[in-house]
């Protein structure tokens, strides 16, 4: 079986626009997570969404420890023993899905960037 394909890493100076749809709410699991790609190039902005207990958080997916994607392979985000954690694959950094606080590894103490979302229409929306 092959491996999973890398993904590249986003600007870290993306916006993501309010209004912008993000994905279905149907799309992410109960507890769960997934990373949507928003716009191109420079413009090109990485977010993961997190839902737990009804509760939805998006952040842009860059560790503040190096600026890489939370997740090695796509979708791969949250701690197996505890989902309201999501793990950095590639230095083992763990956030609460919650805020985003930076709960143990290189960058303790730092957050993720959050970025302010609705639900509208069944869809997860920047706002």
């Amino acid at each position: 079986m092959a491996a999973p394909e890398r993904r590249p890493a986003a600007s870290p100076f993306a916006r993501v626009e309010a209004g912008t749809a993000l994905i279905d709410l149907a799309d992410i699991p109960d507890p769960g997570a997934k990373s949507v790609i928003i716009g191109e190039g420079l413009a090109r902005a990485d977010v993961v969404i997190c839902r737990h207990d009804g509760e939805l958080r998006a952040y842009h997916n860059a560790c503040p420890h190096g600026g890489t994607p939370l997740e090695t392979f796509d979708g791969r985000f949250l701690d197996a023993e505890n989902p309201q954690v999501l793990v950095c694959s590639t230095h083992g950094a763990r956030f609460r899905a919650a805020d985003g606080y930076c709960l143990k590894g290189p960058c303790q103490g730092l957050a993720l960037r959050p970025i302010p979302v609705r639900i509208e229409g069944g869809k997860v929306i920047a706002a």
